[in-house]
């Protein structure tokens, strides 16, 4: 079936043509439903300037939520409810010091999704 695609906004095949060898390879190695909505759910957190800041600072160091709150002249409450939000879908973890709360980044994954997203980022800027 020969159809010409037209398009203003977007480079698009001049031939309707389905290579069904890549159409299997996707289809077997596809994520689950749940994976794609939890996933989906990651890059909504991660759609927040005040997470992005709280999450850059947890890269350099190890904070409470005092420090945070300081950090980004907000109030601890609302620091804590972007915390939440963080802990939720396991992007920080804490540990207790007495009566002291430090938050830190979950695991090396949170550092390579953060440094694969701003190394993005920064090519448009040099």
């Amino acid at each position: 079936m020969n159809k010409k695609i037209i398009s203003k906004d977007i480079e698009v095949c001049q031939e309707y043509e389905i290579h069904e060898d890549k159409l299997s390879r996707v289809e077997e190695n596809k994520p689950s439903e749940d994976m794609v909505m939890d996933l989906s759910e990651l890059f909504k957190v991660l759609g927040d300037k005040t997470r992005i800041q709280i999450l850059y600072a947890l890269l350099e160091s190890e904070m409470c939520v005092c420090d945070i709150a300081e950090y980004l002249n907000m109030t601890q409450s609302a620091i804590s409810h972007q915390l939440r939000v963080l802990k939720s879908t396991r992007l920080v973890k804490f540990r207790k010091e007495g009566k002291t709360v430090y938050y830190s980044i979950d695991d090396e994954h949170v550092k390579i999704i953060f440094d694969c997203g701003l190394a993005h980022i920064k090519e448009l800027y040099y």
